[in-house]
């Protein structure tokens, strides 16, 4: 669509059309203040960020923290079990934020209890363990535990220990429960003697953000409605944990028997805390077994005698509750009643937002008049009784098909929106919307994938979805700027443009705001400013391309090259197409420091993790966590060179003096600390404050450079397919995945190619140079045909052997530009529709066998000689070609 006008499915709706439109009253904001102001004073971290999984967590304002650190430090808060003046003001202020949370769900300490947990899925293992679960036995067929299958998996996990007590345990289909027919309560039968029945449903489905009625626990209570078959007394367990995070719960109509809930989804913090409300007059019925500090009012150590306290919620609250975050929660309250007027106002701002964005999503249309996305709803979004601020959706291609959630949640990074994607621990309601049968799920397990991981697509089928949720904080601006993103990567290619990301000011303001008029009915046709947190004072006009090095400059050659002559850079790179030597190495690169610039070489040694001291250097965060360029894209900025004849590395960066780094630890001096990477946990020392000073400079906050100890081994997971069992485990530097990763240039130009075209006049916007550095490979080849390296299982360079592992699967790195740091989304999503939606380039590469018991290199203008898979096995390598590398 190049220079051509928008079609109308890729205007935005505009909120004021929007509200035009509705057939009741939509709230927006909460009227005592601009949402700007609010988010300004608040939530200043958010500026350039559009935060959309409140239904994970929501955030915590600013003055809710300054007021609980100003409590801190003004009070003593000793342990409540003690005695003294400390302990008991900790004593009468948890007893008072007791008070505070039944006040919040509209109820009293004479109708429930507060017992405090680590969070709703401590509640939910509380009531599975303490419940008066009855076996089946001669006289009746025992209790029943039955739950909605639109649960979380904290929910479906009670079935283990009913199932340990040998207790039925039946999964109800949410169509089921709304279709049951009511009975008459006298019909019901008297109760009396009856065995304890327990029916689990969510207020809130964390999935589709269905609302299912709270009228079901009355009316399952009496008899009314049955989730099952089963004469006895039904008691409910009502999960709240999705829904008290933007809707009110009043207890005094709607009075579930158990009510288990985690504080951080309603405040954002503290985090670990929930609570499990026990309406009194059930709480009786609850069996305790294990006993710790604080539950016992008498007992014998050295008899089975053993009694507990009056109280249910000392009763079950093992041990000392955390009652630093139990007081945070009193400021908690108070910053939601202080910023929004309380939880009324909450649902309906939140509801306004999720209806506008469902409108708008629904409307989007491809030319052929697809639509843009599928929703995954029980509602139109018709009312807030019936829906929460979710939706969950997968988007679509032109043709209908599916475009994995991984994609997605990477071109949102991209634009700085943070989403959830997968089955959000619900696996029915994920295998219902999405139509995933039993079958499915076990076959996708066989495959590789777990929950929580990124696999969204396999054999075409998909495994998840993407989530947004609102929260009290969020505004029109965050909820168009998705919409805008939607319609940019969907319907209106940015063709080279600077991606746009979100600013700490409001688009969309209540209505008659003449700024807010202004900005709402905005399209994507107009252009976008320029990312600004991404561009370092100097990035705009520094060119930091890299320079060749060869090895032989750096330290005395070991012996000299023997075979045919190497050619140059230059002459290997103009090697035609078609030649039968025409597969050779035209570039080697490698990354002495994690995420930093490339530094390139025409020969090099090997080592037994790869190009020696390839990703050998890490930069980490005051916590010790390892960066990487989506984080901090100024990484690329940093440039390393190492001279192995002085033995040191040598980095810079633009504005900064040279600063040298020892190629090798001093195992006397040096500091030695645990890190991870890519869940491996690594042996590494700190390289010394000197250097940890010069990138807190650079970077503008505190910063450390650490490298790998020589000493410490770590095992690669990618194995070659076909015979993973045999082939032995490659040693790994600081690396994802495998030791080098090699790309084709005739799969660069196949790209430069394509990208080329969806401009305008085909003007080319991305020369090979800036393309290859994208990548990030080890080693460049020239090709005759795009992609034919994904066919290869192994290749040789002269005689040094390699296993091919694997495509490698893409991340948004490939999106930033190495020379500046700043980000552009063409590549990606051009190479995304190029390979069917999965995002690969390139190819993983492991030595096969290699003799470090003298030198080995690899040099640029070295034949490569690849192995098609079929051919594996009759392929012999000419004699010719062993020499062709200088190995020793």
């Amino acid at each position: 669509m190049a220079g051509g006008a928008a079609h109308p499915g890729a205007e935005l709706l505009a909120f004021e059309r929007f509200l035009d439109s509705s057939l009741q009253p939509l709230v927006y904001g909460y009227g005592r203040g601009s949402l700007r102001e609010l988010r300004a004073r608040e939530f200043g971290r958010l500026a350039g960020t559009v935060y959309l999984d409140h239904a994970g967590t929501t955030l915590f304002p600013q003055s809710q923290i300054t007021s609980f650190m100003k409590d801190l430090m003004e009070n003593v808060y000793g342990n409540p079990h003690s005695q003294n003046i400390s302990s008991k003001l900790t004593h009468d202020t948890v007893e008072q934020v007791r008070f505070r949370i039944l006040a919040h769900f509209r109820t009293s300490p004479e109708d429930y209890t507060v017992i405090f947990t680590s969070g709703s899925t401590a509640a939910l293992k509380l009531v599975a363990e303490a419940f008066p679960w009855v076996s089946p036995g001669p006289e009746g067929s025992g209790s029943c535990f039955c739950y909605l299958t639109d649960s979380h998996t904290s929910v479906v996990g009670m079935r283990k220990v009913t199932a340990a007590r040998d207790v039925t345990c039946i999964p109800v289909r949410p169509e089921d429960m709304w279709s049951a027919e009511r009975q008459d309560a006298a019909a019901a039968g008297d109760p009396a003697g009856q065995p304890p029945h327990l029916f689990c449903y969510p207020a809130q489905s964390n999935f589709s953000g269905t609302r299912y009625p709270l009228s079901w626990i009355g009316e399952v209570q009496s008899g009314r409605r049955r989730p099952a078959s089963r004469p006895g007394q039904w008691f409910v367990l009502l999960d709240a944990a999705a829904f008290v995070g933007t809707s009110p719960l009043d207890l005094s109509v709607h009075q579930a028997d158990f009510v288990p809930l985690s504080f951080y989804k309603i405040f954002g913090f503290p985090t670990g805390l929930g609570a499990l409300l026990v309406k009194n007059c059930s709480a009786a019925l609850l069996r305790k077994t294990y006993f710790g500090g604080g539950t016992a009012a008498a007992y014998l150590a050295g008899d089975d005698f053993y009694v507990p306290r009056e109280s249910v919620a000392e009763r079950f609250e093992d041990g000392t509750i955390s009652f630093l975050d139990v007081i945070a929660l009193k400021h908690g309250f108070d910053a939601l009643e202080r910023l929004t007027g309380g939880m009324e106002s909450i649902r309906q701002h939140t509801f306004t937002l999720a209806q506008y964005t469902y409108a708008a999503l629904s409307s989007l249309r491809y030319p052929n008049g697809a639509p843009v996305v599928q929703i995954y709803s029980d509602s139109e979004f018709s009312s807030p009784e019936v829906q929460g601020p979710v939706i969950s959706f997968n988007v679509l291609d032109g043709h209908g098909n599916i475009v994995g959630y991984s994609q997605v949640d990477k071109m949102a990074s991209l634009h700085n929106i943070h989403v959830r994607t997968g089955c959000f621990c619900n696996t029915g309601a994920c295998q219902r919307h999405l139509g995933i049968s039993d079958e499915m799920v076990k076959k996708h397990l066989q495959a590789g994938h777990v929950c929580g991981d990124d696999v969204d697509l396999i054999d075409g089928q998909t495994t998840g979805c993407v989530r947004i949720s609102f929260g009290y904080m969020s505004t029109l601006e965050d909820a168009q700027a998705f919409l805008r993103f939607i319609i940019a990567t969907r319907l209106h290619p940015s063709h080279g443009q600077p991606l746009p990301l979100a600013t700490s000011g409001e688009a969309g303001a209540p209505p008659g705001d003449s700024e807010a008029q202004n900005a709402v009915p905005a399209t994507w046709v107009r252009g976008s400013p320029s990312p600004q947190e991404d561009a370092s004072p100097h990035s705009g006009v520094w060119n930091n391309s890299p320079t060749a090095f060869n090895a032989e400059d750096l330290c005395p050659p070991l012996l000299e090259a023997t075979g045919p002559q190497q050619t140059t850079l230059e002459k290997a790179a103009d090697v035609p197409d078609g030649d039968l030597r025409s597969h050779v190495v035209t570039n080697l690169y490698l990354y002495p420091i994690k995420s930093c610039a490339a530094f390139e070489v025409t020969r090099w040694p090997l080592g037994s993790q790869g190009l020696l001291y390839d990703r050998s250097w890490m930069v980490v965060n005051h916590n010790g966590i390892c960066l990487s360029q989506k984080q901090e894209p100024r990484l690329c900025l940093i440039q390393p060179f190492i001279d192995l004849q002085r033995r040191i590395m040598v980095i810079k960066a633009q504005g900064m003096e040279p600063i040298e780094v020892p190629l090798e630890e001093n195992s006397e001096q040096v500091r030695i600390c645990q890190s991870k990477v890519c869940a491996d946990r690594v042996n590494t020392y700190d390289c010394g404050e000197k250097i940890s000073n010069w990138l807190s400079k650079f970077f503008g906050r505190p910063y450390h450079l650490i490298k790998q100890s020589s000493d410490f081994q770590r095992n690669a997971k990618k194995r070659h397919g076909k015979d993973q069992s045999a082939r032995t485990t490659a040693a790994l530097s600081l690396v994802n995945e495998a030791q080098y990763l090699l790309i084709n240039r005739s799969s660069i130009l196949e790209l430069q190619q394509q990208l080329s075209t969806s401009r305008e006049n085909g003007k080319e916007l991305f020369p090979m140079n800036n393309l290859i550095s994208r990548f990030r490979a080890n080693i460049i080849t020239n090709g005759t045909r795009a992609f034919e390296e994904e066919k290869w299982d192994e290749i040789s360079v002269g005689s040094l052997r390699f296993q091919v592992l694997g495509p490698c699967h893409r991340c948004q790195m490939i999106c930033i530009d190495q020379q500046t740091g700043q980000r552009n989304q063409d590549v990606f999503q051009k190479l995304s529709e190029r390979r069917e939606r999965k995002v690969k380039f390139g190819v993983y590469l492991m030595h096969t066998s290699l003799d470090l018991s003298s030198p080995c290199y690899l040099s640029v203008g070295s034949q490569v000689l690849p192995l098609l898979k079929e051919n594996i096995e009759h392929h012999d390598i000419p004699a010719t070609e062993k020499s062709q590398d200088a190995i020793s």
